[in-house]
């Protein structure tokens, strides 16, 4: 947390009293590479402290330094050395890594425990301050999870396994080192249910075509543009262009990534829990509002440009400027949930009593 420093009237106008800019000033110097060097440098350093605090840790607490090396070791042994599916010659990792494609609209998977690491490593100061004990109940989410992982593997389900990851290091943690520390780690643990696959739910995201195509619809007569077409295909009126509103326009891959990035936003920004909860529950809002802007788009770089380039190399990429409207989207109603409408309202009032206070006058 910054803390706000009072200055002086001089320090603001570089040495003046009377708030003159002096001219013997000079103008702060941009850092150069050698600064950006040296910044790394005392991060890498920081990092190496961190590192051997953690190894005095260790060698303080032997037993919960034992017993954590034991489940870091159990659960890299049953999920990445066990193989359960396909006859024996598939791990759960090994699984995941390969239903984890952009075939499926499933690449962003990859990125989840990434994600999660990060968000371990930027709770790790108040991982650090949270008090140990508390370690009752730690074994209610660690017997979940095991009770989840020896379903998947008899009913050879790997969803079923991946879905144990969440309740395993959250029990682990719980257990090891009591319930303020697992509250800490909450939230990384639960993100990492982004990792189960989902294309099975690509057919439940068909509907979103034609809300998208009806939006366009409305759209682009007022931007001149006359639009026609059945089903999920569209059509200029004068015959320059038409396309079709494809699965990967409206489909999961869109929807589960702004779900990522909705989550981890509230998470790092909100401060009340109904709040991320409104804002998180909206994240398909934000999907919608995106690829609207992105088939928009197309639409019109194909009626004013070129269609060819406008269904090859734009569409291509046109990825791209998916994220900052659903961004703005989700930004834009953040704002809205956390603005003060009392504030608004009773200043609204003040200023009309004011007004009823103040005398009529006329200038006849």
């Amino acid at each position: 947390m910054a803390e706000l420093i009072p200055t002086s009237p001089s320090q603001h106008s570089g040495g003046d009293p009377e708030g003159k800019p002096d001219s013997s000033a000079k103008p702060k110097a941009q850092p150069s590479l050698l600064d950006d060097l040296l910044y790394l440098l005392k991060e890498g350093w920081k990092l190496l402290q961190e590192l051997a605090g953690f190894g005095q840790w260790c060698a303080q607490n032997p037993l919960a330094a034992l017993a954590m090396a034991g489940i870091v070791a159990t659960l890299g042994y049953f999920f990445a050395w066990v193989h359960p599916y396909a006859y024996g010659q598939i791990s759960t990792a090994r699984w995941a890594w390969a239903a984890w494609n952009p075939e499926g609209d499933q690449s962003y998977g990859r990125m989840v425990p990434f994600i999660a690491i990060g968000l371990f490593v930027y709770h790790r100061e108040a991982l650090r301050k949270a008090p140990e004990g508390g370690y009752a109940w730690g074994w209610i989410p660690l017997l979940a999870g095991i009770l989840f992982f020896v379903l998947s593997v008899r009913c050879l389900n790997p969803r079923m396994g991946l879905a144990s990851v969440p309740f395993l290091l959250y029990g682990a943690v719980h257990s090891v080192w009591g319930r303020a520390k697992a509250r800490v780690v909450l939230f990384p643990c639960a993100f990492l249910v982004f990792m189960i696959p989902v294309g099975a739910l690509q057919q439940a995201t068909n509907h979103l075509q034609f809300i998208i195509i009806g939006v366009i619809k409305v759209l682009s007569p007022l931007c001149g543009i006359g639009i026609g077409g059945s089903g999920t295909t569209l059509m200029s009126t004068d015959g320059s262009f038409n396309f079709e509103i494809a699965e990967g326009c409206s489909g999961i891959h869109s929807l589960m990534a702004m779900m990522m990035l909705t989550a981890v936003f509230v998470h790092l920004t909100q401060d009340r829990l109904w709040k991320k909860l409104v804002i998180f529950g909206c994240s398909l809002v934000f999907a919608i509002i995106g690829n609207i802007g992105r088939v928009f788009s197309v639409e019109l770089v194909a009626k004013y440009y070129d269609p060819k380039v406008a269904l090859g190399i734009y569409h291509d990429n046109s990825g791209y400027f998916f994220f900052p409207v659903a961004i703005l989207a989700m930004l834009f109603f953040a704002q809205m949930v956390n603005f003060d409408f009392k504030k608004l309202a009773s200043s609204v009032e003040a200023k009309a009593k004011a007004l009823e206070k103040k005398p009529t006058s006329y200038d006849y």
